[in-house]
């Protein structure tokens, strides 16, 4: 089986395979919770956007979205999904160079549990340098229900569209860290290979000094994009912040 980079090979069946239909419903709580800001919410940056379907559902909202992530292959899906006048750039978090102030930044999918707790400290403060004053950051973060349940379910197997895949998930609690290995194989191409994986259950302490260090005031944390306060089995809490005045 062939080894590939993380989100190479994956990406041409990352839709299909890995994602829920979640992103209408996600795009709807964002519009709803951006729309009782008076100062209103126009421009959004979409961190680790991946093939853009949450993009494409603020896009059809009317925001204007910009989209940055670590992964080609990715990104040439989402232009494909988005068309060539949306912008697009690769960075790896905390890299986050460009020009242009936004109202609103959005991580999604858990694209933030990819950094170390130094690189999500270094990410929040160069975020808030993209957001106007007031501005909102919007992202979700796995738990630590899910940090227990992934213990508990190491291998997660099955098919989908003649793709066979097998996740495999080794948790080390007192290091807060997540190994994946992903393998796919097509069953008509006799095509396989796997993607390795690395994820950070980060704390809610280490993720609430993030945001304060980068000059954030966390105004609510909730279950995976409702209002619905978060428990012991939540496993994905969305978190909302607001930028300070500097």
């Amino acid at each position: 089986m062939r080894h590939a980079e993380a989100y190479s090979r994956l990406a041409g069946v990352y839709d299909e395979l890995v994602i829920d239909p979640c992103h209408d419903r996600w795009a709807s709580f964002l519009d709803d919770l951006w729309s009782a800001d008076p100062a209103g919410v126009h421009s959004v940056l979409d961190l680790c956007c991946g093939t853009g379907l949450l993009a494409g559902e603020l896009i059809a909202r009317g925001y204007r979205v910009v989209g940055v992530d670590a992964s080609d292959a990715m990104l040439a899906l989402a232009r494909e999904r988005l068309g060539p006048e949306v912008e697009l750039g690769r960075m790896t978090l905390p890299e986050l160079v460009g020009d242009g102030v936004f109202d609103a930044a959005v991580c999604t999918f858990d694209g933030l549990n990819y950094l170390t707790p130094d690189e999500l400290r270094l990410t929040m403060a160069a975020v808030a340098l993209r957001l106007r004053p007031a501005g909102w950051l919007v992202f979700d973060l796995h738990t630590d229900g899910m940090m227990d349940f992934t213990i508990s379910n190491p291998v997660v197997a099955g098919e989908s569209a003649g793709t066979g895949f097998v996740i495999s998930s080794t948790v080390d609690p007192d290091a807060r860290t997540c190994d994946t290995t992903i393998e796919l194989m097509r069953r008509r191409a006799g095509d396989s290979f796997s993607e390795q994986h690395r994820q950070y259950f980060h704390t809610d302490a280490d993720v609430r000094a993030s945001l304060q260090a980068g000059g954030f005031a966390v105004t609510a944390v909730g279950e995976e994009y409702t209002h619905e306060p978060v428990d012991a089995s939540t496993l994905r809490a969305t978190w909302t912040a607001r930028r300070l005045p500097m």
